[in-house]
């Protein structure tokens, strides 16, 4: 599938990375509103970063593809093409997670 969303700025679109959520003998799954946000998730689109003041361009450090680990409640949620993704700044995300 190709995301047909471009972030502007240094604006990162991420799809978070849901784990699941059973207890013993998998009898037990949490409802939607009782589970905590994720906070990892795969890089989708990268802005082209932001602008200092002398109107240079900051390269951004985060790339499509990597895994990264973000604030609890940062970004803004949307929905697109039935897929839950959140709209974030770099400075929100924590830390690029590498295998």
């Amino acid at each position: 599938m190709s995301l047909q969303l471009r972030p502007l700025g240094d604006r990162v679109v991420v799809e978070p990375i849901e784990r699941e959520e059973t207890f013993a003998g998998g009898q037990l799954v949490l409802p939607e509103t009782a589970k905590e946000k994720p906070q990892q998730g795969t890089v989708l689109a990268v802005g082209a970063g932001r602008k200092d003041d002398d109107g240079k361009r900051i390269l951004m450090d985060v790339e499509v593809g990597q895994t990264v680990l973000f604030a609890k409640y940062a970004g803004t949620e949307v929905k697109i093409d039935n897929k839950k993704l959140l709209i974030l700044k770099e400075s929100d995300i924590l830390a690029i997670v590498e295998s």
